[in-house]
């Protein structure tokens, strides 16, 4: 069974509310008996697309009359835009075990096992000119390269170097987690961040040790400013979303 579709048989039941697709971030909020959940996906959209001919989003205008099980299937789609919806859906509705949250970001996690080693970064996150200073040899793999960073073409150069992995969940929604994944030594820490980060032990038996992501605490709040092309940032300023790291075997 591949590794969504562990995810979404591990899923809990729930009536879809309100899916939203913002600048940044895509936000689906569903109605469980644990109360309302929402989860979180970063929004992509696909290098030359024909928007015409083949729209991002087929159901756009119907998405909240769907079931939560036909939503998260999304995440099998060739449109990036609807593996977003669905990896949101998935983050909504995964069970939680918040004994195994601790309230760590991406950052500091890194910063505090990847001090004097290899350690390669898939994404440019605004944390790494920090993390730079601190390891022994350090890279960031970027599809549009910043300044300092390399492309993400030479991963099989520089990926099986590293002790530490982090990558970025969005590798999800653009398919190429896995093959990054393949890539890495095996006595690497592999580490998945970022908010569209699934929080769920599925992960673990697919070569990741450590995650690193969000809890949505104020669903409307999230909603409404994701409507309004809220960044992360100010989501975190708003005190909206909680930052929380699990790991295999903690």
């Amino acid at each position: 069974m591949s590794l969504t579709a562990e995810l979404i048989a591990s899923l809990l039941p729930g009536k879809i509310l309100t899916v939203q697709i913002g600048l940044s971030r895509t936000v689906v909020i569903a109605e469980t008996n644990e109360g309302l959940r929402c989860g979180l996906a970063a929004t992509l959209s696909n290098p030359d697309w024909d928007h015409r001919c083949h729209p991002l989003v087929r159901n756009a205008g119907h998405l909240h009359e769907m079931t939560a099980v036909d939503l998260a299937t999304l995440v099998e789609s060739p449109s990036f835009t609807e593996v977003a919806i669905g990896l949101a859906t998935i983050n909504a509705l995964l069970p939680r075990d918040p004994a195994q949250w601790v309230d760590l970001n991406a950052e500091d996690y890194l910063a505090r096992h990847g001090a004097g080693k290899n350690v390669v970064v898939v994404g440019h996150f605004p944390f790494v000119d920090r993390l730079r200073m601190l390891a022994k040899q350090f890279w960031v793999l970027e599809l549009e390269p910043k300044a300092g960073d390399l492309p993400a073409r030479v991963a099989p150069e520089i990926i099986p170097q590293a002790e530490v992995v982090a990558i970025t969940a969005t590798t999800l929604i653009n398919k190429t987690l896995q093959g990054l994944i393949d890539l890495c030594h095996p006595e690497a820490k592999v580490v998945l961040i970022g908010p569209s980060t699934p929080l769920s032990p599925v992960l673990y038996a697919h070569g990741i040790e450590v995650l690193s992501g969000t809890i949505v605490t104020h669903p409307q709040l999230t909603l409404q400013g994701i409507s309004q092309g809220i960044s992360f940032h100010q989501l975190r300023q708003e005190r909206a979303v909680r930052l929380v790291t699990i790991q295999k075997n903690a």
